[in-house]
């Protein structure tokens, strides 16, 4: 009887493990059906509703990480291309959350060539503070000039390059914080114009979007895109930070009908953009063509290179005083060699180009000796996604600053380091249906209106701290470089600003 007892009390408690492992295992898997519910019909987060259930996994690590890697991996400011911190804020900005931080910076304060602002014992009072001033493209020398208070505006990124619900995420969102956006080389869509944001349409090396059948650039077409009240300027794209000699290239599987339509090219093969302009190959050719765009739009025009040899622009603006005012560019965009891209052959993306510490002091300063300063705006791009970079550009001399991949985050860009393929697990860059539903243009484009809006706000901060109204008021003498030995060193005697010559046109 006793062995009996104690059979029945086994068999009775595998039972009960048995029922009560189903009973789990029965809540576990509905848990699970509810999650994988809630995950798909979501819309706030592209992790999650591309991959329900497993992505939620990415959010609980990520707050995992701050404490492994105290003890085990990089810190905060060791990651790159972008690291934690930078991304970070990024991700609260767009999310319009606390961006404080406690306990103190996690920056290094003795890092050769890092940056650091002057404080004003009497800072701007909240009731001093103005809102940015307007700063005008063309004045006196377009037709239809143009004006903007923007301080940070979104980058050339292509209609092919992106996918549809990014482009329609980007101008909603640039609508709604009243910044402009750059169209990238790959032509103008519906999905740019959808928004009502302002618009600046870059001309590549393979004139997409502008081009007639051969190829060259079609007058009628910019006429065309002139009249859309939307398209403000034209940028002759000479060269970009990531690739400077090296055209673009979108493989023939993403050149769907429709961004064949818009780029004006065949379906279905590769579109390779040539390495250079063949129309402009000096820089008379250069300023040839845009006085042609300019007086034929009626539109400001400018170029966009990242910089490498400087003296052709000794030359540049040599002629540009020889021909006129009328003959010199209304804006030059300075890209970064540090610039990213959907795809970049990596001696080039490494090893190519200046980035733009070296190389936004170069053009300011040119400009500045040769008094065409007032007349030229200086717009510049280069992993400026925090408010310290910008203002630091402010400071340096620059008129506007753009970012794409600044934007991108604000998209929930997670840095998988996908862009060369049609994998983006955030839908941004891809063309897959599947993967493009996880980002909702309704809920990214708030996302976008509130970084664009949080980072002017921050560059603010920095300059109110400074002791000056508004951030385009900052200048060299408001911060600090340090230098290689680990002190800080006055930036103005770092970069020192050269005398303004005397404007003498020939």
């Amino acid at each position: 009887m006793h062995v009996e007892r104690i059979a029945l009390f086994v068999i009775n408690f595998f039972q009960l493990t048995a029922a009560i492992l189903a009973f789990s295992l029965i809540v576990f898997l509905v848990w699970i059906a509810w999650m994988y519910i809630v995950d798909v019909r979501q819309r706030e987060h592209t992790i999650r509703r591309n991959y329900p259930v497993i992505g939620r996994l990415r959010y609980k690590f990520e707050h995992l990480g701050e404490f492994f890697r105290q003890y085990f991996f990089a810190m905060d400011r060791e990651e790159m291309p972008f690291n934690r911190a930078q991304r970070s804020w990024a991700y609260r900005a767009a999310k319009n959350v606390d961006s404080t931080i406690a306990f103190g910076s996690t920056r290094s304060l003795n890092q050769p060539g890092e940056v650091i602002f002057l404080n004003c014992p009497f800072p701007k009072l909240d009731e001093e503070i103005v809102e940015p001033s307007q700063i005008y493209f063309g004045k006196g020398y377009a037709r239809d000039p143009y004006s903007t208070a923007a301080l940070v505006n979104i980058s050339g990124m292509s209609f092919g390059a992106l996918g549809v619900p990014a482009v329609r995420a980007l101008s909603i969102g640039a609508a709604a914080a009243g910044i402009w956006m750059n169209t990238g080389e790959g032509g103008l869509s519906d999905y740019h114009l959808e928004g009502g944001c302002d618009l600046v349409f870059q001309i590549g090396t393979a004139k997409y979007g502008v081009r007639n059948e051969e190829g060259e650039l079609s007058e009628k077409r910019l006429l065309e895109l002139a009249a859309i009240p939307q398209v403000k300027m034209f940028e002759i794209k000479l060269s970009q930070g990531a690739k400077p000699g090296k055209g673009g290239l979108l493989p023939g599987g993403k050149v769907t009908p429709e961004i064949a339509r818009v780029r004006g090219i065949p379906v279905g093969q590769d579109s390779i953009s040539p390495n250079g302009h063949s129309d402009i190959r000096c820089v008379d050719d250069l300023l040839d063509r845009i006085q042609y765009i300019r007086e034929l739009t009626g539109k400001p025009v400018g170029f966009k290179c990242v910089l490498g040899h400087s003296s052709w622009l000794s030359d540049l603006f040599d002629t540009i005083l020889k021909r006129g005012l009328d003959s010199a560019p209304d804006f030059i965009t300075i890209d970064s060699a540090d610039g990213g891209t959907g795809a970049a052959p990596q001696p080039l993306m490494d090893y190519m180009g200046l980035p733009l510490k070296s190389s936004l002091p170069v053009v300011v300063d040119l400009l500045l000796e040769y008094g065409l300063k007032e007349r030229i705006r200086v717009i510049c791009s280069g992993k400026m996604i925090v408010p310290s970079e910008v203002a630091w550009a402010f400071a340096m001399g620059a008129d506007v600053v753009v970012s794409a991949r600044g934007f991108m985050f604000a998209l929930g860009c997670i840095q998988s380091l996908q862009c060369n393929k049609n994998t983006c697990p955030t839908g941004i860059t891809t063309h897959d249906k599947d993967l493009q539903r996880g980002l909702d243009p309704a809920n990214k484009s708030v996302r976008v209106a509130n970084y664009a809006r949080n980072i002017a706000q921050g560059v603010g901060m920095i300059a109110h701290s400074c002791g000056v109204d508004e951030p385009r008021l900052l200048n060299r003498a408001h911060a600090q470089i340090i230098n290689e030995a680990g002190f800080p060193e006055a930036m103005i005697e770092a970069y020192p600003q050269p005398e303004v010559r005397e404007l003498k046109i020939k």
